[in-house]
């Protein structure tokens, strides 16, 4: 069963809030130690890309 169009709406502003959190991370990782937490949020930007 699909989602509605509410549920898209709220689906995508949650994938896009957590974004903002990961990158405010990221920006105390200049050097990108943290590779998990830098390859989170290519993940999400492709997310948001398809939607």
């Amino acid at each position: 069963m699909g989602l509605s169009k509410k549920d898209l709406g709220r689906k995508k502003s949650n994938l896009k809030s957590k974004l903002e959190e990961l990158e405010k991370k990221a920006r105390m990782d200049p050097l990108h130690r943290n590779k998990a937490l830098h390859s989170e949020i290519e993940e999400l930007k492709r997310k948001l890309e398809k939607e």
